[in-house]
């Protein structure tokens, strides 16, 4: 079994806190270029009839056009408390897995993929 270093200070949840949390499917309708920001893009996600469309800012630019996004699947923390970032509301998180990786033994090459479902589900879905 491999070793992993460090796992002994990952700080533990307790289940009523996770609890707590809301994660949604929702599908990326529009995504735009947040003005003066080199990562950010201000994306409209909707959430199914329940929650509607939310505004959120991502730092995905590096790692996505705009393009790539549009009506993409993703997985949503709709209960995240509201956030103002360079002057756009964000409303929410989406998840997103990052994988640092050394680059000829010198720079730190970073890869970032959005969290999605593997099948059709619809906008809304609950994850639990």
């Amino acid at each position: 079994m491999e070793h992993i270093e460090n796992i002994e200070n990952i700080e533990t949840v307790k289940f009523s806190d996770w609890q707590k949390i809301n994660l949604r499917v929702g599908r990326i309708v529009k995504v735009e270029n947040v003005e003066g920001a080199d990562k950010l893009y201000k994306i409209i996600v909707n959430l199914g009839k329940e929650l509607g469309e939310r505004t959120l800012v991502a730092g995905l630019k590096p790692y996505y056009s705009l393009e790539q996004l549009k009506d993409k699947r993703c997985i949503v923390f709709t209960n995240l408390e509201k956030r103002k970032i360079r002057g756009v509301e964000s409303q929410g998180m989406l998840l997103a897995a990052t994988d640092e990786n050394l680059f000829n033994n010198k720079e730190k090459e970073t890869k970032v993929c959005l969290l999605q479902p593997d099948e059709d589900i619809q906008e809304g879905s609950l994850i639990r």
